[in-house]
């Protein structure tokens, strides 16, 4: 729909790409905002593998392309590596009649630790596994990424995107007592 934004974000693991989605639907609080989460759809819907051609690319494709049709705004963030998912994100974007935003979260891997280091799943995966699915600046070949590099704050990087979507926040439309989020 043309009236409804695509915004992809992108980046490795811990770069901050689920902190910022939150922060931008928290800030927006209307219900026409579809954050669509990378690792929700592979890894606790699917548990599948991310490899090219892996089921989980073409349920991303369908939920977000289903969101726009429906008249939502969205945001689909993840590592989404360009080999794997660069066709399917260019589908999406020649297909978007609307305005399409693109980020890459160029984060240096000592931060991406360190960010790492203060979420609630650190547990789960360390300093190794990062290690081995870091890669240095994936950006997509045939799309322009705006880039975010790590002396952009939260709260910058929020605002940024939701300026460039168009995405209005007013007090009215701000969910009661949800706490401002953290670079996680």
């Amino acid at each position: 729909m043309e009236s409804t934004s695509l915004i992809v974000l992108r980046g490795n693991s811990g770069s901050g790409k689920s902190s910022v989605a939150q922060e931008v639907r928290r800030r927006h609080g209307r219900r026409d905002l579809a954050v669509v989460a990378q690792d929700v759809v592979r890894r606790q819907i699917l548990r599948d593998r991310d490899e090219p051609g892996a089921a989980n690319i073409d349920l991303l494709d369908t939920v977000v392309r289903w969101s726009l049709a429906r008249g939502y705004h969205v945001l689909l963030e993840g590592i989404l590596y360009s080999d794997h998912y660069g066709p399917m994100i260019d589908a999406l974007v020649g297909d978007h009649t609307g305005p399409v935003l693109l980020y890459y979260m160029d984060i240096p891997f000592t931060e991406t630790l360190r960010r790492h280091a203060t979420k609630p799943n650190r547990e789960e995966f360390g300093e190794a596994d990062m290690a081995q699915w870091y890669r240095e600046r994936d950006l997509l070949p045939n799309q322009q990424e705006t880039v975010i590099g790590p002396a952009q704050t939260l709260d910058h990087t929020a605002q940024a995107i939701m300026r460039a979507a168009a995405l209005n926040t007013t007090e009215t439309d701000q969910p009661a007592g949800l706490p401002a989020v953290e670079w996680v």
